[in-house]
């Protein structure tokens, strides 16, 4: 049995959407764009979003029209992938890191306040493989120092604190439409908030600052570029893939969730470990995007072995992440940064095994990783 770790489900109405742009001649600034800003904005009950070439120049666009720069410090989770750092590194900016929560992942919140100092002007969180952060405590803090907030959403489309989407509990929320996440456009972005003057710089920050698209010009060829800004626009064959896979999206979540729970009460039987991210809030409604398994000291030595010994039987698996990111090269070489500050991330990037749970997916594909996973483990524990 061949069963991938993730996969984009894609179909003929992505095509014949492709179809009609490119029959349209229409590859930017068109209705397309429109039309998946509108209906993201409907799924996630947010006022404005603005569609752009990927979470991380979405992320790189708010510190840009927000003036943060060389000199400046944001506050970013250890646990995380590279892009939440490094649209902190693009500005100049120094991304300060903070330690993760041994439960489930996210930021520790108990642990943001001392890392603020006189130069931090943001906090960035994560929403750990789609579990979300405990927002109000962060609220208050940036209330307190006057500072802003954004939430890096990749992994938690669908995802609900108190009722509201994440994204929403802070500025601006970033989600990503790279090929595996919860929905695709085949890659891309989107940034919501219900702050319009936002929204509108990074708008017109994401196309070079001009004043004027294609549509808007009554002389072909005449615009003015009012701001300084980049290329980071989506294009109209990516929204299109977008619209499509918004359509999907209840039945993929639905999937989704119904997979993670089978998948987690198969495990609860074992003691091998624990599954990070159950969900047992009722202020919370969690779309998970993986189910990750933290396995015992026991058997953590062992880990890249069980994955390899995984691939070996057709099982796809992944790590999120490898390391904290303050320990990757470019960042423990440049900060000088030592482990010991970050060692439930280290534990979690160390020991845990994340597995499939998507649309892909079905109980019987479970039950056979479920009985492979237990067997290699237990090899390894003899």
């Amino acid at each position: 049995m061949k069963i991938p770790f993730a996969k984009p489900i894609l179909d003929k109405k992505e095509l014949n959407l492709i179809k009609e742009v490119l029959d349209s001649g229409i590859l930017v600034h068109g209705k397309k764009a429109d039309m998946f800003e509108k209906k993201f904005s409907s799924l996630v009950n947010s006022k404005y979003s603005t569609s752009v070439s990927s979470c991380t120049a979405g992320m790189h666009l708010f510190y840009f029209v927000n003036n943060i720069k060389k000199g400046d410090e944001v506050i970013v989770p250890s646990q995380t992938h590279v892009a939440t750092a490094h649209a902190v590194e693009l500005t100049g900016a120094k991304p300060v890191f903070v330690d993760s929560s041994i439960e489930n992942g996210n930021i520790d919140v108990k642990k943001i306040e001392n890392q603020i100092s006189k130069k931090t002007k943001a906090i960035a969180v994560v929403h750990y493989l789609g579990l979300p952060v405990e927002m109000k405590k962060v609220r208050e803090l940036a209330k307190k120092y006057n500072l802003k907030v954004i939430e890096d959403c990749a992994l938690s489309l669908g995802s609900l604190l108190n009722n509201k989407h994440t994204g929403l509990h802070s500025d601006a929320g970033f989600f990503s439409f790279y090929p595996v996440k919860h929905i695709t456009s085949a890659e891309g972005g989107m940034i919501i908030s219900n702050n319009k003057e936002l929204i509108k710089k990074m708008s017109l920050a994401k196309a070079f600052g001009v004043n004027k698209n294609h549509n808007q010009r009554t002389i072909f060829g005449m615009y003015d570029a009012i701001e300084l800004g980049f290329n980071y626009r989506m294009s109209e064959i990516h929204a299109a893939i977008g619209i499509e896979q918004i359509n999907k999206f209840k039945t993929f979540i639905k999937k989704r969730k119904k997979n993670f729970d089978y998948f987690s009460k198969l495990l609860k039987t074992e003691n091998f470990g624990r599954v990070l991210n159950i969900n047992t809030s009722r202020k919370v409604n969690y779309s998970p995007y993986c189910l990750t398994y933290l396995i015992n000291k026991k058997y953590s030595k062992f880990r890249n072995s069980i994955i390899a010994d995984l691939r070996e039987e057709g099982i796809g698996s992944s790590i999120y992440y490898p390391k904290p990111v303050p320990m990757m090269y470019y960042d423990k070489k440049k900060y000088k940064t030592k482990i010991e500050s970050y060692l439930n991330a280290k534990i979690i990037s160390e020991s845990s095994i994340s597995l499939p749970i998507g649309p892909h997916i079905n109980n019987f594909k479970i039950d056979y990783i479920y009985d492979k996973l237990t067997k290699i483990i237990k090899k390894y524990g003899n």
